[in-house]
């Protein structure tokens, strides 16, 4: 076995014996205790949140007074402590329905975003930029103030084009690959703190 299926077996048993509905719930935790990404009492958005595991670890961190609503095109299994609601995040009244839900601005917004990858590599790619220009309009909508947020990116020519626009909405921006990320793969994540609004 490579050490790269050996990683991802890994984290898969660990997610399954700690009750994670996904694998991709330790690259949170990840970049969470490299950034400090949540606080306590924190509104959090997850955009493509199925099929919940980034939930699970935003309600733990932000306690039983912060909030937590998720939104996917998928239907999602409920989730105590989270609300979610099936829709497009390109849909103006989804958006509109969860700043109505949180009755102010999220804290953080996450998007662990990916197509339905097609195995042609450029395709790929700018699918994968296009939900993350699309998760990151949405966020300049509902983010506060020197809010955070984290954006799932895929390598490639149209990286750089997101990471200048998002260097000039937050006064810190980051690429970076969690070590739950299988290391071959194209997946990487941009960190981004302290929203300019």
């Amino acid at each position: 076995m490579k050490l790269s299926d050996a990683r991802k077996d890994h984290y898969r048993k660990l997610a399954k014996d700690k009750g994670y509905r996904s694998r991709s719930a330790y690259k949170l935790l990840q970049l969470n205790d490299s950034y400090h990404i949540f606080r306590q009492r924190n509104k959090v958005i997850d955009l493509g949140c199925a099929p919940g595991g980034w939930l699970q670890v935003a309600i733990k961190e932000v306690g039983s007074c912060g909030k937590v609503i998720g939104i996917d095109l998928k239907e999602v299994k409920p989730l105590e402590g989270a609300i979610i609601l099936h829709g497009n995040i390109e849909d103006h009244g989804i958006i509109n329905g969860v700043i109505k839900i949180l009755n102010s601005k999220a804290d953080v917004v996450l998007s662990d975003l990916s197509p339905n990858v097609s195995g042609i590599w450029d395709i790929d790619h700018a699918r994968q930029i296009s939900l993350t220009k699309s998760a990151f309009s949405v966020a300049q909508k509902i983010l506060k103030e020197n809010g955070n947020a984290i954006f799932k990116v895929f390598e490639g020519d149209l990286l750089n084009e997101v990471k200048d626009d998002l260097n000039s909405n937050f006064h810190k921006v980051l690429l970076t690959k969690p070590g739950a990320s299988r290391q071959q793969s194209s997946e990487l994540y941009i960190v981004c703190l302290k929203f300019r609004g």
